[in-house]
């Protein structure tokens, strides 16, 4: 296997932008598979909170259950626990966003990006 500096090396002397831009999907394509093969399964029934990166801020740290996932599995829908649901409703960020019902004890959020759920329940469950 060739060394770090020698694969550089050869990147340099690459003739066109063509023969540099295959060596960059090639290395993005890689880069895709290492990010997917260390990334938990997420799917349905599985419990997490969703991560501080999400916008708006209202939805940052609430925790529930993950529902259905849209056809590439890249958003899921997120059924927020009681608790939750009521921080979500109080939030005075929410403003008329997100609608929840006085009665409504579990409220689910559509299409969670799978970036922004954190699962909090063990990997074999």
């Amino acid at each position: 296997m060739p060394t770090l500096a020698e694969v550089r090396a050869f990147i340099r002397e690459l003739p066109d932008v063509v023969s540099v831009a295959v060596v960059q999907e090639a290395a993005t394509d890689r880069l895709l598979q290492l990010d997917t093969d260390q990334r938990p399964v997420i799917t349905p029934g599985r419990t997490g909170r969703i991560t501080a990166t999400i916008h708006p801020a209202c939805l940052r740290l609430l925790t529930g259950t993950v529902q259905q996932p849209n056809r590439t599995d890249t958003r899921f829908d997120f059924l927020l626990d009681e608790a939750s649901t009521e921080r979500l409703r109080r939030d005075p960020n929410n403003g008329t966003r997100f609608r929840i019902a006085k009665d409504e004890k579990r409220y689910q959020l559509a299409k969670v990006p799978a970036s922004c759920i954190e699962l909090t329940d063990p990997a074999d469950s």
